[in-house]
């Protein structure tokens, strides 16, 4: 008998969740990130669902790229980090990619290449994020370089990354937004993308040409004060297990490592099988809930690595095999990641290999 924890991913939720992309967005062109495993709801799984509703996907580099090719996924993929070795390029020329340049060294590596074709190059800008991209004042001087190279394909994309856009009221998405809208117009550039989940949600000017949605389409808020639902967005994922052990433990009685919690009278404790090796997250605190047959009950003691313990008071009647969901429909994700302490991208990613996703159509 397999291990009962469960990730169920809801195609139909997918696929309505990029129907509100197009509706925030209709007319422009679409990059869905499928990079760190579709955000852990599998990359395959996810791109032969929605490969035919969308104009490219990105991933973060090279192996998550051949993973889709080797399934014989053919839409345009983005390396959104480029490459990291100049061994690279010929792969990626070979793979029909395409690839964000952001670092001098990648930009030396790229003119200097033999490649069997050109690649299609999406420069990345830095407006404020300050993380990746070249600064503003260097990017005429290296997209008329480019223009120039034989290595490169036409059109030479522009890309950046807003940092703060999950906060409708911080300034600084503007102030992106206008450096970002300078440099497409005085170069003239006919492909721009500025817009992630919290761009398309909140900030339609970012549009630009192309949008670029991650987790708004795997049911998650990309904003800082709402859920999903706030956003007409559908969870994907339902994280299920069952109760394998429930006891009757003496009021005093410690629960768990370390003795953190003891039973406030006698009472009925149940074991879940998740724990943070499944990504479950180590540091959800006691309250936490969890939903067993559809009810609320929260969560006591510490996290362990394969298992979690609920208090069972309020449903007397729960037996062994009971279902439990730790995340999905009825209980946010974003709820259990703000108990925890971090964000629904985290806890979404950090679903591990051994959970079996089952696709719940």
């Amino acid at each position: 008998m397999s291990r009962p924890t469960q990730a169920f991913i809801d195609i139909a939720a997918l696929q309505n969740n990029l129907e509100r992309v197009k509706t925030c967005a209709p007319t422009q062109c679409v990059m869905a990130v499928i990079k760190a495993n579709a955000y852990g709801h599998g990359a395959i799984l996810v791109a032969n669902a929605i490969q035919s509703k969308v104009d490219a996907f990105a991933v973060c580099c090279l192996e998550e790229a051949l993973e889709l090719r080797e399934a014989d996924i053919t839409t345009p993929i983005v390396l959104l980090e480029g490459s990291f070795q100049p061994d690279e390029l010929s792969v990626i020329a070979h793979q029909d990619l395409q690839m964000v340049l952001h670092t001098p060294k990648q930009f030396e590596h790229l003119l200097k290449g033999q490649l069997s074709k050109p690649v299609n190059v999406w420069l990345k800008v830095d407006t404020g994020m300050h993380r990746l991209g070249f600064a503003p004042n260097e990017i005429e001087r290296i997209y008329k370089i480019l223009q120039a190279s034989s290595q490169v394909a036409s059109p030479i994309c522009l890309m950046s990354h807003l940092a703060c856009a999950d906060d409708r009221h911080d300034n600084t998405t503007k102030k992106q937004m206008d450096i970002f809208k300078r440099l497409t117009q005085s170069l003239n550039i006919k492909e721009a993308s500025l817009a992630n989940s919290a761009g398309i949600l909140g900030w339609p000017q970012t549009h630009a040409d192309w949008v670029r949605p991650g987790i708004m389409l795997y049911g998650a808020s990309p904003f800082v004060d709402s859920i999903a639902n706030d956003e007409g967005l559908q969870p994907v994922m339902h994280l299920q297990s069952t109760l394998i052990s429930i006891k009757r433990h003496r009021k005093g009685e410690a629960i768990g490592y370390g003795a953190t919690w003891r039973c406030p009278q006698t009472m009925p404790v149940g074991v879940v099988a998740i724990g943070y090796a499944d990504g479950y997250p180590r540091h959800a605190p006691t309250g936490t809930p969890v939903l067993v047959n559809g009810k609320r009950v929260p969560l006591v003691g510490r996290v362990s690595m394969d298992m979690i313990t609920v208090d069972l008071r309020s449903q007397p009647n729960a037996r062994i095999g009971d279902p439990v969901v730790l995340w999905g429909k009825n209980l946010p994700v974003e709820e259990i990641a703000n108990l925890a302490g971090t964000i629904a991208y985290e806890l979404l990613c950090h679903v591990s290999s051994r959970v079996k996703l089952i696709t719940n159509n």
